[in-house]
């Protein structure tokens, strides 16, 4: 039997997340686009999903609250047994050197970056697990390696957390007919900047001399949840320009 896949996006109303929605509506996907605020870019990736001729659920989710993990799950159930996730929802937290950072912005970065992550795919490998597999896919960054000084230390932290979750877990739960990958983005192209003009200033400094448009991440993570993707799991892959 043929599954119709049914992918919960989590930060999926604006930048790589929206991009996200819109290629897995292209590739056949009923989305479930799980949103921190703004219901009207939430509204209006919807209705870029629902052109596609996919259906799509929005849901108002702060990722780092297990209560409303559960209800983004609950409501993503309501249109077929999940097969997807991507864990996107992100935030920077402060911007500039550690020493400079408030203990807040730091704690609130990794709530959402790592905690958040932890949560949607423990929820996603529970279900999963129950309906036969399926397929996480975290989006991480090329900060985890990079380390990002000056900018964003924490942040590469929460990041290098992803990437050692993605491993652990494609491990745990293979068995189970689940696949845990990671995207690792560049710079690209969206509002996630303090300084909008940030993906130009760094384009030199990036061996394809260009930052990254949105659409260059969605395909990555649309190849990870498909089927030619099927041995793939534990991977993180790079998609940074050479960065």
């Amino acid at each position: 039997m043929h599954q119709q896949p049914v992918t919960v996006v989590t930060g999926g109303s604006r930048g790589i997340g929206a991009a996200i929605c819109a290629r897995l509506a292209a590739d056949s996907h009923d989305v479930v686009l799980g949103y921190h605020s703004d219901d009207r870019a939430a509204e209006k990736v919807a209705g870029t999903v629902r052109n596609a001729g996919r259906r799509c659920s929005t849901v108002r989710v702060d990722t780092a609250d297990e209560a409303a993990v559960d209800q983004l799950f609950d409501t993503a159930a309501l249109l077929g047994t999940v097969t997807g996730l991507v864990n996107n929802a992100g935030v920077s937290g402060p911007n500039g050197p550690l020493a400079e950072a408030d203990a807040a912005g730091i704690r609130r970065s990794l709530d959402v970056n790592v905690l958040g992550y932890l949560l949607c795919a423990r929820r996603a490998v529970r279900d999963m697990a129950r309906t036969g597999g399926g397929a996480v896919v975290n989006i991480s960054s090329a900060a985890a390696t990079l380390g990002a000084p000056g900018q964003y230390v924490h942040y590469a932290a929460a990041k290098a957390a992803v990437d050692a979750m993605t491993v652990g877990l494609a491990k745990e739960v293979a068995a189970d007919g689940i696949r845990v990958n990671c995207v690792a983005p560049g710079t690209v192209w969206t509002d996630f900047h303090e300084d909008p003009q940030r993906p130009a200033q760094v384009a030199p400094r990036i061996p394809m001399g260009r930052a990254g448009e949105p659409d260059e991440i969605a395909g990555a993570v649309s190849w990870l949840l498909s089927a030619d993707a099927s041995y793939t799991t534990g991977a993180v892959l790079r998609v940074a320009g050479g960065l």
